[in-house]
């Protein structure tokens, strides 16, 4: 595999095979982990020996020249996060896949956890958060994404606790949480939050890092701006529309 790497502080760039993503390396007290910024909902995540794929989609990167996955995360079914096809292109005989009862109907395999359930991949904590909308809704009225079928994670890595949104809004039980070192949360309309919401819950759960992310055309120097006077919450803005 060829990689180029240009190193800049924790920030960096890595190009595979004429494909290049922003990443980021977060010191952790078991050791480093570095972040890739694949796009929209897609992440992926280097600790130790192992390779992390969340929300794989064929839409943002050619997945079939990227790393094979140890542990391959699913948010939930819809298709920009629950994609059949780059999942196959990274999966291999070892690879342990945790998602949703509705992303394992659509793939066909997969440990399913559900919201507030658990599960250890090695030394990774992995935990169910429930996701689903408050507000917005589809034209017959139903929400985008229910609740109880949707999961956000919180990942337990060292000592850091990463919150991965996956689509949800600002609900009662993100607002809740604590001791949240970094959290990407989804910023698009009319699938997702607000600004307006984002920042609301930063504003309550404050992660130390905060990752907009799966923000489509909306203007991220709005949650900057609404965040500009929290000094705990650094507002991080990656290539993830």
């Amino acid at each position: 595999m060829h990689i180029i790497l240009t190193l800049l502080l924790s920030f960096s760039f890595l190009t595979i095979h004429g494909q290049q993503f922003e990443r980021d390396v977060i010191n952790t007290s078991d050791g480093p982990l570095t972040i890739t910024f694949i796009g929209h909902g897609s992440l992926m995540m280097e600790f130790k020996e192992s390779i992390i794929h969340i929300d794989a989609s064929s839409r943002e990167a050619d997945y079939g020249k990227l790393p094979d996955a140890d542990l391959i995360l699913i948010t939930h079914h819809h298709g920009d996060h629950c994609d059949p096809a780059a999942v196959e292109k990274i999966k291999k005989e070892s690879t342990t896949t945790v998602l949703t009862a509705l992303a394992e109907e659509k793939l066909g395999f997969g440990k399913v956890i559900n919201n507030n359930e658990t599960f250890n991949y090695q030394s990774v904590q992995i935990e169910a958060i429930p996701a689903y909308n408050l507000v917005h809704k589809r034209d017959n009225g139903d929400f985008f994404h229910p609740k109880g079928c949707c999961n956000s994670y919180i990942l337990n890595i060292g000592d850091k606790r990463i919150f991965i949104g996956g689509d949800t809004e600002n609900t009662p039980e993100m607002k809740a949480l604590s001791n949240i070192d970094i959290a990407f949360l989804p910023m698009n309309l009319p699938y997702t939050m607000t600004p307006e919401m984002v920042a609301d819950a930063a504003k309550a759960f404050r992660p130390k890092i905060l990752y907009p992310y799966h923000y489509g055309t909306t203007d991220t120097s709005i949650i900057q701006n609404l965040l500009k006077n929290e000094k705990d919450i650094e507002v991080r803005i990656r290539k993830m529309p």
